[in-house]
């Protein structure tokens, strides 16, 4: 039986520019993982001589949240883009929660760091309860898209 999901790994080209940006967010590091690489890690996940850095990184304090597996592959070389577009097959979207949606899309604008852009301003949505949402979504440095909802109180 699955109890939870654990982390989201996501690949990144630049970890120092990565690990700002996710900061940005109010992600901490948890456990600094350095430089990664092992036979261990060669079989589970099928790549010859892997060598990357890597973090593990989450919001606020509650030892079961959901972690943020950050790496940068330095061997093999982390490669590509995200995917181009939310309708491909696959994971489309991270999703965070937050009751400062408005101020942390100003933060994270405000930071101008490349390769970070938005695909709308906020966007109100009506909830069952009556009441509205707010959600927007906006690319990480490579691309990755994440998206920010405020639930109520809109």
């Amino acid at each position: 039986m699955v109890k939870g999901i654990y982390h989201i790994n996501v690949n990144v080209t630049d970890f120092e520019r990565s690990l700002a940006f996710y900061q940005l967010l109010d992600f901490k590091i948890v456990r600094d993982l350095g430089e990664v690489g092992s036979k261990y890690i060669e079989r589970a996940l099928k790549i010859t001589q892997p060598v990357g850095r890597a973090v593990l990184m989450q919001v606020g304090d509650d030892r079961r949240s959901t972690r943020l597996d950050l790496i940068e592959w330095k061997n093999p070389k982390t490669e590509g883009r995200a995917y181009p577009h939310l309708y491909h097959a696959g994971m489309a979207r991270i999703a965070l929660v937050t009751d400062t949606l408005r101020a942390l899309c100003d933060k994270v604008k405000a930071a101008n760091i490349p390769g970070v852009e938005f695909f709308s301003e906020p966007q109100v949505i009506p909830n069952r309860t009556g009441g509205s949402d707010l959600f927007v979504c906006f690319t990480d440095p490579d691309g990755t898209v994440i998206e920010l909802i405020q639930f109520g109180g809109v």
